[in-house]
């Protein structure tokens, strides 16, 4: 590799609709260097979570700058790792690894990703209950970025009871505010101001809605980390009521940027990373 070259990577599985590549790329060519970025897909190469040892110590001897980390490795990766930055350690996931020498620094901008697309999309959004369907990696972070910019109470439902008792009880402790688990979504959405959607649900080879229609409100706005489909099933339903609403790409766009920047050490232009999301056509949409 020259000089002038950073490889870069993403771990994870069925990776063809990532515009994370693009992203980085067309960002780096913006800057005056060439980027590579390589997806390691699990599903295409026939491999478990039990290559990911392999696979992290093969990037850092091959030169790899850093790796984005994705489903379904964002907790399995964490044994692997020599230093977290504190936000990391708090939500229990990284998506983004940077070497260093011999160090392996996990990072999560998921969390920051999420909160600035909140700041930009939904604009003085109510922050009094917010109910939060989804416990998992991403879950963790969107939990973590409401409960940073002021929520005062969190509700976290999750199909597996125990993981939105242990997140809740985590970030109770964390925060010192109102975070608790619960199992009848109805009732914790009765007053809820907003509601955060942060599972699989609604992707594309996933689709459905994570909850009944019939639990949305017109004045409940409604946050989707999902973006490919941008237009889940769960944001119609809800824009069909008249809520407001934000879907995923912000958080895709954001944490990109603040990955680009852990990466190389160089701020990213938002608006140019946006630009190079909106125009990547994955190949399962050709």
């Amino acid at each position: 590799m020259s000089r002038n070259t950073l490889l870069l990577g993403l771990i994870g599985a069925n990776l063809d609709a990532s515009r994370s590549p693009a992203m980085h790329e067309q960002e780096a060519q913006a800057h005056g260097f060439c980027c590579i970025y390589q997806r390691v897909d699990l599903e295409r190469l026939s491999l478990s979570l039990d290559a990911l040892p392999e696979l992290v110590t093969a990037a850092g001897r091959m030169g790899f700058a850093g790796l984005n980390i994705t489903h379904p490795c964002k907790q399995a990766v964490l044994p692997l790792l020599t230093d977290l930055s504190d936000e990391a350690r708090a939500i229990g996931s990284v998506n983004t690894l940077v070497f260093d020498g011999n160090r392996r620094v996990g990072h999560n901008t998921d969390w920051s990703g999420f909160r600035q697309s909140l700041i930009d999309g939904l604009p003085n959004a109510p922050l009094g209950r917010i109910v939060q369907v989804g416990a998992g990696g991403a879950g963790a972070a969107t939990a973590y970025a409401a409960l940073r910019l002021g929520a005062r109470e969190l509700i976290i439902v999750d199909t597996v009871n125990e993981r939105a008792r242990a997140l809740s009880s985590r970030f109770a402790r964390m925060f010192s505010r109102s975070v608790r688990p619960a199992s009848d979504l109805a009732m914790a959405l009765e007053g809820a101001d907003g509601l955060i959607h942060a599972t699989p649900t609604g992707m594309r080879g996933h689709p459905g809605l994570a909850l009944p229609a019939s639990l949305l409100r017109a004045d409940l706005w409604v946050a989707e980390v999902v973006y490919v489909p941008i237009e889940t099933e769960l944001l119609c339903a809800a824009r069909r009521i008249g809520c407001r609403t934000l879907d995923g790409s912000g958080m895709a766009v954001r944490q990109a940027v603040d990955a680009f920047k852990l990466f190389t050490g160089l701020e990213a232009n938002p608006e140019r990373m946006r630009a190079s999301f909106e125009s990547f056509t994955p190949e399962l949409e050709r």
